[in-house]
């Protein structure tokens, strides 16, 4: 890593994709995500790549965890659901953007990296849990906003389920590979497309609502 590798080269990187919402420039710009990578991996943690985790995982490449961020429309006041922890570091970003975060891990050696990770950084308001992130967390529903950091070809009923009437999801929608990143809305109807975000790249969606584990 280079002297001068710091979270602003992150927060130009995400600009560059078009993120305008300052608070969210600004939770990437107090964010060290050096505190949320593995150790053999530091060099990279400001530039803006997706980065190897346990269990053939990656962490969400910057640009894209705050586009997905941007696309829920944070006030400050929401209670938000994320599917895939990881090491923590989008949970942090979403924790400096709402008012609490319950977010769900499938691994637990990861779940337990992550609640590290967030205690050093001093998040408080973010609570990472074992589970089938496509069951989401029910007993702390209903949510007004819901990130799934994993792809699959349709959104998980649960979660449709636990977003309250109004509220926001954005999910890869696809087979794992190449998705669209789609910004949903709950109705009185059911979930309707809102927008498609970006293409990208994401890991598959695994559990009783995805793929087998």
């Amino acid at each position: 890593m280079t002297a001068a590798a710091c979270p602003e080269d992150l927060v130009q990187a995400v600009r560059a994709v078009g993120v305008r919402d300052e608070r969210l420039l600004q939770a990437v710009r107090s964010t060290p995500r050096a505190g949320f990578v593995p150790s053999e991996h530091i060099a990279h943690a400001y530039e803006d790549v997706p980065i190897p985790i346990a269990h053939g995982q990656v962490t969400t490449q910057p640009s894209l965890s705050a586009t997905m961020i941007e696309g829920l429309g944070l006030t400050g006041r929401e209670h938000v659901l994320e599917v895939g922890s990881g090491l923590g570091y989008q949970t942090a970003l979403l924790a400096r953007m709402a008012a609490d975060v319950v977010s769900v891990e499938l691994w637990p050696d990861l779940v337990r990296a992550a609640r590290r990770n967030l205690a050093r950084q001093g998040v408080r308001n973010a609570e990472v849990l074992v589970g089938d992130g496509g069951q989401g967390v029910p007993e702390h529903a209903p949510y007004d906003a819901v990130i799934v950091s994993a792809a699959f070809p349709t959104v998980p009923a649960p979660l449709v389920e636990q977003l309250r009437l109004g509220g926001r999801l954005v999910q890869p929608i696809g087979t794992g590979g190449r998705e669209e990143v789609v910004l949903f809305e709950r109705t009185v109807i059911g979930l309707e497309p809102r927008q498609v975000l970006m293409l990208a790249r994401f890991v598959r969606l695994h559990g009783r609502h995805g793929y087998p584990s």
